[in-house]
């Protein structure tokens, strides 16, 4: 863990069981406009490029509820392209998470106010660090599937301490069924 930084600073606003709890009303009660999320695991299962039925369901609900979604990855343009177009949403890539890159540019871009928006992701180290950094809402949600790329195997091991001190000191996650 970085030297000097406090557990809040990894601590989530929310956590959900699946992204695809977030309903439109709970969204718009926060004032919600725009949701940025992680696309593996998060999204879809990293080794589901085609995603479900409840996601292409969720990402329809929010379209038609006035709630942009936008991916905010890591991954490369041609990786998240690739996963995302059939779906018809916008993304950001090489977002660099857990520094706040992506997050800025998507604010940018589709001109949100940090207050309008709330980052989705699987990872505390990373998506919920990010959201940290830039100074908006964060949302955890559990896996989609339990096992993950390589890469992210590294950031799990870091994540299962973090867990652990939050947990002492705020006692453990309890993902509910929306926010």
């Amino acid at each position: 863990m970085e030297k000097n930084v406090s557990i809040e600073n990894y601590k989530p606003d929310f956590a959900v069981e699946a992204a695809y709890d977030l309903t439109v009303a709970d969204l718009k009660k926060q004032g919600i406009k725009a949701v940025l999320v992680d696309l593996d695991n998060t999204l879809i299962a990293w080794n589901n490029p085609d995603g479900t039925p409840e996601m292409r369901q969720w990402l329809h609900d929010l379209r038609d509820g006035g709630i942009r979604v936008i991916v905010v990855s890591n991954n490369s343009p041609k990786r998240v392209k690739r996963a995302v177009e059939k779906f018809d949403i916008d993304f950001e890539a090489w977002s660099l998470k857990p520094f706040t890159f992506g997050i800025d540019r998507a604010l940018k871009r589709f001109h949100y106010e940090k207050n309008e928006v709330v980052m989705v992701g699987d990872q505390l180290m990373t998506d919920i660090r990010a959201a940290h950094r830039a100074g908006i809402r964060s949302i955890l949600v559990k896996p989609l599937v339990e096992h993950d790329s390589i890469k992210t195997q590294i950031n799990r091991a870091r994540e299962r301490r973090v867990m652990k001190q939050m947990a002492e000191k705020y006692g453990p996650i309890v993902y509910k069924k929306g926010i």
